[in-house]
């Protein structure tokens, strides 16, 4: 019996690289894109290259954007002096969809790891210590997973930003130990913003 061939196998196998998606998904996936060619697989790949093609990296927060800075960034409003920090996009995203945040953002691109020899140079720190000397932020709120890496992560911020007198405090209850931003429902990320505690 002979299955996928050619560029069909080479998409199944692209497909089962994603978050969530095993071999067994990808071929799923793959068949009802393959029988919706017309309506929804031929605008998905035309979405894709676009996207692909006109995506970056905000040069301030780091958040995906279709310019040099993000439409947060660049939001007048978004000025409050609070900067939140996370993780990575899909946590920015998460605290958005919450509504409860309407400050900035600042996004590490990860978490430090020994194991991954993964330093503050590896990350964001750097650019987010230059943030506070040069813009008007009264208030760093670091919204890390609640992890070992996350953990030692915000205590490594924390020291860097000593200096700069900046307040320096993180999310409160609502984050169980061991959880992720992007996994929590919008109620909690509230309630753990709104009882964030000094750091």
């Amino acid at each position: 019996m002979a299955g996928p061939s050619g560029d069909v196998e080479t998409l199944i196998s692209l497909m089962a690289r994603l978050p969530g998606l095993g071999p067994r998904s990808a071929r799923r996936a793959v068949l009802h894109l393959l029988k919706k060619r017309t309506l929804l697989m031929a605008p998905l790949a035309e979405v894709m290259a676009r996207t692909a093609a006109t995506t970056r990296d905000c040069t301030i927060c780091g958040n995906f954007s279709s310019g040099d800075i993000c439409a947060i960034c660049a939001d007048p409003r978004r000025a409050t002096g609070e900067l939140c920090v996370v993780e990575d996009v899909s946590d920015l995203w998460a605290m958005e969809g919450a509504g409860a945040f309407k400050g900035r953002y600042h996004v590490l691109g990860g978490t430090l790891s020994a194991l991954d020899a993964i330093g503050p140079e590896e990350l964001r720190i750097p650019d987010l210590v230059a943030r506070i000397g040069t813009e008007a932020v009264s208030e760093v709120i670091l919204a890390l997973a609640a992890t070992v890496d996350g953990q030692t992560t915000a205590h490594v911020i924390a020291d860097a930003l000593a200096p700069s007198g900046v307040q320096v405090s993180s999310l409160a209850q609502g984050v169980p130990v061991g959880g992720e931003l992007d996994y929590l429902d919008e109620g909690t990320i509230t309630a753990a913003l709104r009882a964030r505690r000094r750091f």
